[in-house]
């Protein structure tokens, strides 16, 4: 018996909140909707989604403050819904902890592929179950636990970080174009920005180089960015 997937859509503009869940839900997703961040937060602490697809202009309660909000006690994907011009905003929004973002007006069909790809990324990442780590010179990733302790501190990551820095670190002096990291950590080609690339790699660095002695992820210019432990 195939699982349904729920998926909540944060919207004030119902013409939004109609378009996104007509096109959902002939994917076959169930649609819940809310209009504003607290009835977002009412329903993510109440019910169990498979992903939140979020806009960050909202009354009340904005957006990036229900992201770090949600956060705060779960890893369900979110994917933002932002204006043209919301570049901070989109970048602090990594920052809180989304997973991905779509800038308005979109395309529903490209919408519904993000919500495929992010979902499919999820899942593989659920079904591997690995009892095992991966360890580098001051750097532990217990995989089987999600977490990540640097110099013996724990960091905490997003869970698009900490996709990153697994694919970066299992692939260790191999270099990755940023459409590669995408294709790879996102599960998309052809849709989205590069700078989401960007944007989390700059997250990532600062999480488990900034204070700490070791520098892991680095840029090689022209290419893309390679895993390798540097004292």
């Amino acid at each position: 018996m195939q699982k349904t997937i729920s998926i909540l859509v944060i919207d004030d503009e119902e013409r939004i909140r109609s378009l996104v869940k007509m096109y959902l839900e002939k994917e076959g997703y169930k649609i819940d909707e809310a209009v504003d961040g607290d009835e977002a937060l009412e329903k993510v602490r109440n019910k169990s989604y498979n992903l939140l697809i979020l806009d960050l202009m909202l009354p009340g309660t904005d957006g990036l403050a229900v992201c770090g909000q949600v956060r705060a006690f779960s890893d369900v994907p979110i994917i933002m819904l932002t204006a043209k011009g919301d570049e901070v905003d989109r970048l602090v929004g990594f920052k809180m902890g989304a997973d991905d973002y779509v800038v308005k007006p979109f395309s529903p069909r490209e919408l519904a592929y993000r919500v495929k790809a992010l979902l499919r990324r999820t899942e593989g990442r659920q079904r591997k179950n690995e009892n095992q780590k991966l360890q580098f010179a001051g750097l532990i990733i217990d995989l089987e636990a999600h977490r990540v302790f640097v110099e013996e501190k724990e960091v905490t990551l997003t869970p698009k970080e900490y996709d990153l820095l697994c694919f970066l670190s299992r692939n260790k002096g191999h270099v990755f174009s940023r459409e590669k990291i995408f294709d790879k950590v996102w599960g998309y080609e052809h849709f989205g920005d590069l700078r989401t690339v960007d944007a989390h790699i700059k997250n990532l660095r600062e999480k488990i180089e900034k204070n700490f002695k070791r520098k892991y992820i680095h840029t090689i210019w022209g290419v893309g960015y390679k895993f390798e432990v540097v004292d």
